[in-house]
């Protein structure tokens, strides 16, 4: 078979899925998918590092993230399929880092799902401090698989309301707690920021430290790339979608961490609780404080509906390239990888067995692995877009990504440094020593498929 008639055939396989995601679904996808446990919770381990300079690591960890979403959307545009990351890589760079960033990509997602699940629990132990987070972890777990079952236009549903309303709690926290801070002069409203050791408490190599996990944050994003199959008129929807992205950022992660900085000193937010929480209550505000505990255990299982969504999509597009088991091709009548969802939600059972015997640790455990894991993903998609370039340079692209190939470089080096940042924190140390086993691990998989 020609490479061309292949290329169509792969194609023509994804276009089995229906195209039920409407504008407004992908509109709050992209603008949700990414607010989830590493912004409401994992922002803790994130003050503590970097004090009021978080505001500036969230930014420019942000505008390389933009960055690269450019560089997904570019060739999401030109090739609209599920499970791109696999697709995009198989087709332009190469068989093996196509089997590569689609099974790191569902691994990933996989510890995103666990976090996810664990964080849920943290939250609800904020009303039921006696429940076990694993009861609530496994209960999460059977609503959304369910959900997913249905079609994918329940889960756009789904995803629509829930960031609805994390959204709009956060643009309410926003505008209520700039309400608090102006109550008072300037510039004592203010002066969180730079007393308590300075808008750099921790010198310069604390702010470096945080963008680990900054990082984890902004895990999520690219999912609009994943819904590229299955998203209704992908030139216009993906474009827009992406172009977003970075206002987002400055509202929802640079604006959130600015009035959380000016209401407390930046150490006295602790790890016991949301920040978001902690802060409302320590200024008297209960109601509010139970309000936004909901808000943050609707945005942790949004992300774990978006987990669950996007591994089912990457398996499949696995299978329909001959990189995965035939039955992960299986859909069900509505049109939904039924064999996909129900393998990815059946193996983020073990987070039950983590958060009963280890319930302390699991969200620290999950966030490190996840960091080590979103770099390969980010990365393939960096160099895969610089192979895109290579091959189509006489094409003009309809969705253009920014100052290629320098942001490309740029992008690459940032998150090789990520890495070695990792290497200096004894909590994310053990990620950045697994992901070499884990490459090896998907090489031999993917060596013996080849030998079969």
């Amino acid at each position: 078979m020609s490479t061309i008639t292949k290329d169509l055939s792969e194609i023509d396989a994804q276009e089995e899925m229906q195209r039920g995601l409407k504008n407004r679904h992908l509109q709050m996808i992209a603008l949700g998918g990414a607010i989830g446990a590493g912004l409401f919770y994992g922002s803790a381990s994130t003050i503590a590092l970097a004090g009021p300079a978080v505001m500036l690591s969230y930014l420019l960890g942000g505008i390389v993230i933009f960055f690269i979403m450019r560089m997904l959307g570019e060739m999401a545009v030109d090739s609209p399929v599920s499970g791109s990351f696999s697709y995009y890589a198989t087709r332009y760079w190469g068989k093996f880092p196509g089997f590569l960033a689609g099974w790191n990509y569902w691994f990933e997602y996989i510890i995103v799902s666990m976090a996810e699940l664990t964080a849920v629990g943290i939250y609800m132990n904020y009303w039921f401090p006696d429940l076990p987070q694993w009861i609530t972890a496994l209960t999460c777990l059977i609503v959304i698989t369910a959900i997913n079952l249905v079609n994918v236009s329940a889960y756009g549903e789904v995803e629509f309301f829930m960031s609805m309303i994390k959204i709009s709690a956060i643009i309410a926290m926003i505008v209520l707690g700039l309400v608090l801070i102006f109550e008072n002069p300037f510039p004592q409203n203010f002066s969180n920021l730079w007393t308590n050791g300075g808008f750099f408490p921790n010198g310069f190599m604390g702010f470096v430290l945080s963008f680990a996990p900054v990082m984890f944050s902004f895990g999520g994003i690219e999912l609009i790339g994943i819904t590229a199959g299955e998203v209704e008129n992908p030139d216009k929807t993906i474009p827009r979608a992406i172009n977003q992205v970075i206002w987002r950022i400055l509202i929802f992660y640079v604006g959130t961490m600015a009035v959380l900085m000016a209401l407390s000193p930046w150490n006295l937010v602790g790890k016991e609780a949301s920040p978001f929480v902690q802060i409302f209550t320590d200024i008297g505000i209960p109601a509010a404080a139970n309000i936004l505990n909901f808000v943050v255990l609707t945005a942790a299982i949004s992300v774990y509906n978006s987990a669950i969504y996007s591994n089912s999509r990457m398996l499949y597009g696995l299978a329909s390239d001959g990189n995965a088991p035939e039955f992960l091709r299986k859909l069900s009548s509505k049109k939904v990888p039924v064999n996909g969802i129900l393998v990815s939600s059946g193996i983020t059972l073990i987070v039950v067995a983590i958060n009963f015997f280890a319930p302390e640790q699991a969200f620290m455990y999950m966030l490190s692995i996840t960091i080590g894991a979103a770099v390969i993903s980010w990365a393939a998609i960096v160099i895969t877009h610089m192979k895109f370039r290579q091959k189509r340079q006489n094409d003009l692209p309809k969705f253009k990504s920014i100052g290629y190939p320098l942001t490309n470089y740029f992008c690459l080096a940032f998150l090789i440094g990520i890495l070695a940042l990792m290497l200096t924190m004894p909590e994310m140390r053990m990620a950045v020593f697994i992901l070499p086993i884990w490459i090896l691990a998907i090489y031999l998989g993917y060596r013996s498929k080849t030998s079969n």
